[in-house]
């Protein structure tokens, strides 16, 4: 099935926030700015997964050739924001077909799924406890509702982040399966289907 976006535009278009002039000189990058990523900021995404889970988990949800993996595959899927031209947040997502998650969901893309498996969502430790992780998953969640063939949004994540996830509109399905050494998660679901009228009345 081939993947369009053309109808999300709305949501992905580039958001820029006008920057005062400092002595006469413009800013050439947006001071903000929501896209889609590529492998070329595979790099950028995992020094920031590496630096936010290390220090608390010890385990990185996506490996530097798992992002390069899911960002070539299913770039659509992803969504980064960028200040300055510098990536302080990101999401990557991929496609799955089956009701709940397993360890295969971990590493594999499932290109006529209908759930949107989030593997990660994370943010640069010099803008965390600004408010950026709420904001993205606002973004992205409206984003996948514009999507026809996406039927709702899964993801784990270890208990402490349930009350995070469930403010963004998340409901806890129970433990998960997987398991990852000591590690155990919670999965959590968002309906995108019971959010249609979103789509109606978004310029979708």
């Amino acid at each position: 099935m081939a993947l369009s976006v053309v109808s999300a535009a709305p949501f992905l278009k580039t958001l820029h926030m006008r920057s005062p002039v400092l002595q006469g000189r413009r800013h050439t990058l947006p001071a903000s700015e929501f896209r889609s990523l590529s492998p070329e900021d595979a790099i950028s995404v995992f020094e920031i997964e590496r630096e936010a889970f290390i220090s608390v988990s010890g385990e990185c949800p996506l490996h530097l050739d798992e992002v390069r993996h899911f960002l070539t595959l299913c770039p659509e899927l992803s969504l980064g924001w960028f200040e300055e031209g510098r990536l302080v947040a990101f999401i990557i997502g991929s496609l799955w077909d089956q009701e709940r998650l397993t360890m295969d969901a971990l590493t594999l893309h499932k290109p006529h799924g209908t759930t949107v498996h989030i593997h990660v969502l994370a943010v640069h430790r010099t803008f965390r406890q600004q408010g950026k992780g709420s904001i993205l998953m606002w973004r992205y969640l409206q984003y996948l509702c514009c999507l026809p063939y996406v039927r709702r949004a899964v993801l784990m994540c270890e208990d402490f982040l349930v009350p995070f996830y469930q403010k963004s509109g998340f409901k806890v399905q129970g433990p998960s399966e997987i398991t990852v050494g000591p590690l155990t998660f919670i999965e959590m679901s968002y309906s995108v289907r019971g959010h249609a009228f979103m789509r109606r009345n978004s310029g979708c």
